[in-house]
Parts: C-alpha cells; sequence; structure tokens
C-alpha cells in the first residue's frame, strides 16, 4: 500500500518538470508588429502570461497556459499607457502608468482599471518589484535628464526612497526582502540597497557596472541570481547575488524589453522584445522568485506524507 502511494505522488511531483536544454532561446508566441513598446511580461497562478502595448500604445496582451494570445485590454483610460506589470497573490494586476504618473490596478476577470496610486510629481514610473506583505516599488527615470527615483507605494500613495538616481530602469526585490536591486540603463550601473525592518533602503552599493549596452527589466530567481535583460544587446545576464555573471543567454532579437518567469514549475522565462513580433522563451535551473511568492502551495520545502506509521518525505522538489 506504501508503495501504491508513492507512485500516486511521482507525477505530481517529478511530471510537472519537462526535459529540455537550458538557456537556449526560441520564439515561444507571436504577437503581432507592433512591438515597439512591448514591455511588462508577468505570469498569474493561472499560467496566463500578461504584458503591455501588443497593438498600440495603452493596450495590454495576454498569453494564456495554452499558448494562445489576444488582447485583454484594448485602450487604458485616456492618458495611460502601462509599462511594468506585477501580480498580486489575489490574482489583480499592478501596472506601471508612465504617462499618468500612475500604478493601476486591474480585476483580471472583470477587466475594470483602478487607479492604486498617483504621484504627480513622479517622471513615468517606469517597472515595479512586488515583496511579501504587499512591499511595493517602484522605479522612476527622466529619460530627458538621464536621472530618476525610486519610490515606495504605501496605502496608496508614493513615498520617495532615493531621488539621487540615473536613469532607474529595472527594479526587483530579492529573495527573503533583504535587498532591493534597481539598474540604470544609460549609466549601466546595477545597484544594491539593504532593506530595514521598516522598509526603508540604507546601504547603497555598486552591484556591478557594465562597459557596453543599455540595461533593461530584471527578475530574481529562488535562489537570488538576478536576469537582466541586456538592451541593445539582445540577451539576458544571469548575475549571482555578489555580481558575478553566471550566464549569458543569446537571444534572436536584439533589444529585450523586461523578463518573467512560468510555465509549469517556474523555470521557464519570458522574454518581451521591442524588434520583434515574438515574446521568446528559454529555461532555466531554477523557479523564479515572483513565481514562488504566487505559488507558495508548490514550494514546500520539506512536506511529509504519513501512511500506516510510514513518512515518505519530498524535498524541495522545484
Amino acid at each position: 500500500m506504501n508503495n501504491i502511494y508513492f507512485l500516486f505522488l511521482m507525477p505530481l511531483v517529478f511530471g510537472c518538470q519537462p526535459s529540455s536544454t537550458l538557456y537556449k532561446a526560441t520564439d515561444y508566441v507571436y504577437v503581432g508588429d507592433f512591438t515597439t513598446g512591448l514591455e511588462g511580461p508577468a505570469v498569474d497562478q493561472k499560467g496566463a502570461l500578461y504584458f503591455v502595448n501588443p497593438d498600440h500604445n495603452g493596450s495590454i496582451g495576454k498569453v494564456d497556459a495554452e499558448g494562445n494570445f489576444s488582447i485583454f485590454i484594448d485602450q487604458l483610460t485616456e492618458g495611460s499607457t502601462a509599462n511594468g506589470i506585477r501580480i498580486q497573490k489575489n490574482g489583480n494586476l499592478l501596472l506601471a502608468d508612465y504617462t499618468g504618473h500612475n500604478i493601476l490596478e486591474v480585476e483580471p476577470n472583470s477587466k475594470k482599471v483602478t487607479v492604486f496610486a498617483h504621484e504627480p510629481l513622479a517622471n513615468q514610473p517606469n517597472d515595479l518589484t512586488l515583496g511579501t506583505n504587499s512591499l511595493l516599488f517602484a522605479s522612476d527615470p527622466s529619460w530627458a535628464e538621464g536621472t530618476g527615483n525610486i519610490w515606495k507605494v504605501v496605502d496608496g500613495k508614493f513615498e520617495l526612497m532615493d531621488g539621487n538616481m540615473g536613469t532607474t530602469n529595472g527594479i526587483e526585490i530579492s529573495p527573503g526582502g533583504k535587498i532591493l536591486y534597481v539598474n540604470e540603463s544609460v549609466q549601466r550601473k546595477v545597484w544594491a540597497y539593504d532593506i530595514t525592518e521598516d522598509k526603508m533602503l540604507v546601504n547603497k552599493r555598486v552591484l556591478l557596472t557594465f562597459d557596453d549596452f543599455g540595461m533593461d527589466g530584471m527578475r530574481c530567481d529562488v535562489k537570488g541570481n538576478l536576469y537582466i535583460t541586456r538592451y541593445g544587446k539582445g540577451t539576458v545576464v544571469k548575475v549571482s547575488p555578489k555580481g558575478q555573471i553566471l550566464q549569458e543567454i543569446k537571444l534572436k532579437g536584439k533589444k529585450p524589453s523586461n523578463i518573467a518567469f512560468g510555465g509549469k514549475d517556474g523555470k521557464t522565462a519570458f522574454v518581451t522584445l521591442q524588434d520583434r513580433g515574438y515574446i521568446e522563451t528559454f529555461r532555466v535551473s531554477d523557479p523564479g522568485h515572483s513565481f514562488k511568492i504566487n505559488n507558495e502551495i508548490l514550494f514546500t520545502n520539506a512536506t511529509t506524507f504519513s501512511k500506516k506509521g510510514t513518512d515518505i518525505f519530498i524535498k524541495e522538489f522545484l
């Protein structure tokens, strides 16, 4: 009986791990010829991939878990254009609205769009990172001035964390919630901050500097490695928490704008590009951190099953 029970569990634990070559980019889905604003990929709890501006500025695209592309929202509220997207635990989308100086919230079933937070002094909210307990940070570059800000968004209000930055772009909270990473596209630097218990930023330091090409969106995996899109170079760089380059993944396009993790096990990367009609994809060794946050039931480090006094341990199966 114990053997039967274990055999029942094996497809659940191991069947969701497709075997494929790691770090080799392929085309995922064709999303149209208008790609100059394609950005903000994010995967929800049902496996759907959302992204912005596939058909025109102000639109939101969606690719369901079966790979079917559709226009999710044809046009946001007048004056609004989204860039980065994050998915909350309740399934609602948070959008960085760079023309409206907002963070927007979208309920996916009704598609109702509301203003989550507004800040008229913001340059143009660009990308978002969402940690545990709804901790939300936003990057905010001024491309004309070559400067930028970092904002924390709490209770519907923007709070300035650092106003002495270059062109802030990609932004991500580390697993464990203790470090905030922010990159500057023009200055080609990746910065790290410690996040205090009261959610302030301290100990600003350079993690990594590139000599050429730009940077755009970036995301962490569960081990704390950063995947940084290299705009203009056509690659995604995997960087350790110590700033060491571990891997560079060559893409088909030259202008990757952002990255997200999804698939059945969180080990499939999806990359938006602004010079092709396709979203590209590749497999990675470890699940994305945001995927883990939104799918915590799959990520129990040690699950014990008891059957007539026999314990079966399944440890870190993803």
